[in-house]
């Protein structure tokens, strides 16, 4: 479990994590409204070498942001019970990296090999689970751990 005590450390555990990322890494973030989801996002963005600034896709779904590898960041709150309202393999299945933020409403439209990223308000601060489901995850969760 890591911990943070503001934003900015938030956005450093984000990055370390983008540095680990490969194609096809999905990851699940999951928290309550206003845990930090899309700053941890802006962080993975960092980590990947993407220069755009990262938004919240509430009400987009979707945004596409390119680097080291193409960023694929979801928001399916929005979406709830009706996965199929976008192409979920478009991104799922790319050769990019999918952050999908209320991922664990899609639970059995997942792939089988996913790291979720269960982050929960510590105070001011936020702490940071890490839970793989699959072998790929579990060797991106290591890498992530051993830094």
């Amino acid at each position: 479990m890591f911990k943070s005590q503001n934003e900015t450390e938030l956005i450093a555990l984000g990055t370390r994590i983008g540095h680990a990322l490969r194609a096809k890494d999905v990851l699940v973030l999951t928290g309550d409204l206003g845990a930090g989801k899309t700053t941890l996002t802006k962080g993975i963005a960092k980590g990947l070498e993407i220069d755009q600034m990262i938004k919240s896709p509430t009400y987009t779904i979707v945004r596409e942001y390119e680097g080291r590898l193409p960023l694929y960041h979801l928001d399916v709150y929005r979406i709830g019970d009706d996965p199929d309202s976008i192409d979920l393999d478009d991104f799922l299945f790319s050769d990019g990296v999918t952050v999908i933020e209320w991922g664990e409403l899609l639970a059995d439209h997942l792939p089988d090999d996913y790291l979720e990223l269960l982050i929960r308000k510590d105070g001011d601060g936020r702490q940071l689970e890490l839970l793989p489901h699959g072998s790929r995850s579990k060797e991106l969760s290591e890498a992530i751990v051993n830094g």
